[in-house]
């Protein structure tokens, strides 16, 4: 009997070199754990057919001494990242049974990682949502209170990393959709420097702000993902020269790094008292560790959530103009050619796709485009000054990463600003372009239920191994 729960890259590497199991038999528990609980969580909207045919062949690749640390990983991957010959939806009815005709360059460098894709896990439609209740193909549960969502919108991924129904995950994050759902289900979730990761073959939603990252049980499997799928693409032109993103790594964590804490953003309000109680605990923890905390200023942030929600909407009201029923997606019949094209998208787009395309219309048309767009740009620049200003004087800044825990299936869906005041703390990271780590601090209790809280943390452009280094500090992994 495979102990799923307790496993890490290193230890199945490991494993499989010995013999103790082989890769099949590895995929199969992984199967065995999806029949037992995906019915009620609802992690994937497809387990591939050939689960059992990739993993034969890592086997023989381990036979002939050919594998690499991550040759027969079973991997979930986001239903918005292509694989050549796969149903790829993006959880819309628009593109139901499209099928990828190329592969993402991650899923291109995982192909040859040898790694297992176990199946596309369910997300908000379009990345668009913080809860997974957007997706066409209903909502995912979580795997710590069937109740309550599992966040989003890579929610799926998330929930499948939890539950044992996948070793890791990739996902992807616009505003905060790998860190919050990875705070909700208890896991590590990492939203790598925007560019360090190629988005070619990633259907876009923002595409300043989008990033492909990893969701992982331990902080050191959520880096061996990351190390394996980021680098430089000729496909994407926003990727980072290598030499920009190699940058130094951290020896001595505790004696190097200074912690920043946004004090005054913290205490504006709106937030749960578990979470700036459980914040402050974790900031003491981190401070017996040996780390220097200091309180820092962010004058501006309370300004990012109008920023992004202006900047997101627009960038979301281009992206999905190819989704016509012409071009992409499910072609409806209406009266004339024109009609096809409302009707298509009237039945293929759920109610907050529709919303942010509105939106974002408004704010590009003309007479309001400098008025709005414009000057969230500009405002953007402020908020990156800001936090260019505060990495001169410390390494990591720390907050919560959600304002509060899971919440009730259906409480907020029907109140958008409630439901994007959820991103609060993850926003700004994206607007930025920084890398950002959630990682479990800790839980709190509701009736029966034991549900994670987590913090994040935040390093200078490039610096993901400053965030590896406290976050294996933080968790006892060093």
């Amino acid at each position: 009997m495979i102990d799923l729960k307790n496993l890490t890259i290193k230890k199945v590497h490991e494993s499989l070199l010995k013999g103790e199991y082989t890769v099949v038999e590895l995929v199969s528990a992984y199967l065995e754990q999806i029949k037992k609980t995906d019915g009620d969580i609802h992690a994937y909207l497809e387990v591939y057919y050939d689960v059992i045919d990739q993993a034969k062949k890592a086997d023989e690749q381990i036979k002939k001494g050919e594998a690499g640390l991550l040759t027969g990983i079973p991997i979930a991957i986001k239903d918005n990242i292509l694989i050549k010959g796969r149903v790829a939806t993006s959880a819309s009815k628009i593109l139901e049974n499209y099928t990828a005709t190329y592969d993402a360059t991650v899923i291109e460098k995982l192909k040859k990682e040898g790694v297992i894709f176990i199946g596309r896990t369910n997300m908000d439609e379009f990345a668009m949502g913080g809860s997974t209740e957007n997706s066409a193909y209903g909502v995912t549960k979580n795997p710590h209170d069937l109740e309550r969502v599992s966040g989003g919108s890579s929610g799926g991924s998330a929930a499948a990393v939890s539950s044992n129904e996948a070793l890791v995950a990739l996902g992807s994050d616009t505003g905060g959709s790998i860190r919050q759902p990875a705070s909700f289900c208890g896991i590590i979730g990492l939203k790598p420097t925007y560019g360090a990761v190629s988005r070619y073959g990633v259907m876009a939603m923002g595409s300043s702000l989008d990033q492909i990252g990893s969701f992982g049980k331990t902080v050191e499997d959520t880096e061996i993902i990351f190390n394996a799928i980021k680098g430089q693409d000729k496909m994407d032109s926003t990727t980072l020269l290598d030499a920009e993103s190699q940058k130094s790594k951290v020896e001595s964590p505790k004696q190097t790094l200074k912690i920043g804490v946004p004090r005054n953003f913290l205490n504006m309000g709106g937030i749960d008292e578990d979470i700036i109680k459980n914040f402050n605990e974790s900031i003491e923890k981190l401070k017996k560790q040996g780390y220097e905390i200091v309180d820092i200023e962010l004058p501006n942030l309370k300004y990012s959530l109008a920023v992004y929600y202006i900047i997101v909407p627009a960038e979301v009201s281009s992206n999905m103009a190819r989704f016509d029923g012409m071009r992409y997606g499910k072609r409806e019949s209406g009266s004339n050619g024109i009609e096809d094209y409302f009707v298509s998208r009237q039945k293929g787009l759920g109610r907050e796709v529709k919303r942010r395309i509105i939106i974002g219309t408004y704010v590009l048309s003309s007479g309001y485009y400098d008025a709005y767009y414009n000057k969230a740009n500009i405002v953007r620049e402020i908020i990156k000054n800001d936090y260019k200003e505060a990495f001169k004087k410390v390494d990591i800044i720390a907050t919560p990463t959600a304002p509060g825990v899971a919440f009730k299936i259906g409480e907020k869906i029907d109140d958008p600003l409630k439901m994007y005041l959820e991103d609060i703390f993850t926003v700004p990271i994206n607007l930025v372009g920084i890398p950002g780590i959630s990682i479990p601090s800790g839980i709190k209790k509701i009736n029966d239920k034991e549900l994670p809280i987590g913090i994040q943390f935040v390093a200078d452009y490039c610096r993901e191994d400053k965030l590896f280094a406290i976050s294996k500090t933080f968790l006892g992994e060093l």
